[in-house]
């Protein structure tokens, strides 16, 4: 089964552990679970990270780094690797 999560608002750092717990029993149970979300925690917690940008709007949408969170961190032209490097 697949499952699609978009993030609507920022979540709440109370629920960010149980959230990243159910995703990964999804995951464990053989499901693939695509999300959208901006959280570090949620972010250095998965398997594979997609970074869209550079920028919102007309500036963004194009495909800026994929791979591991460890990956990403290392990309100079991320932001969110900067951010998962402690840069921003």
């Amino acid at each position: 089964m697949l499952y699609r999560i978009i993030e609507k608002h920022n979540i709440s750092p109370m629920i960010v552990q149980s959230l990243i717990y159910v995703l990964h029993r999804l995951v464990e149970a053989g499901n693939t679970v695509v999300i959208e979300e901006h959280n570090l925690e949620v972010i250095e917690s998965s398997d594979w990270v997609i970074d869209l940008g550079t920028e919102g709007g007309e500036a963004g949408g194009y495909l800026v780094a994929q791979g591991t969170p460890e990956e990403l961190a290392k990309n100079m032209d991320s932001y969110t690797g900067q951010y998962l490097r402690g840069l921003r």
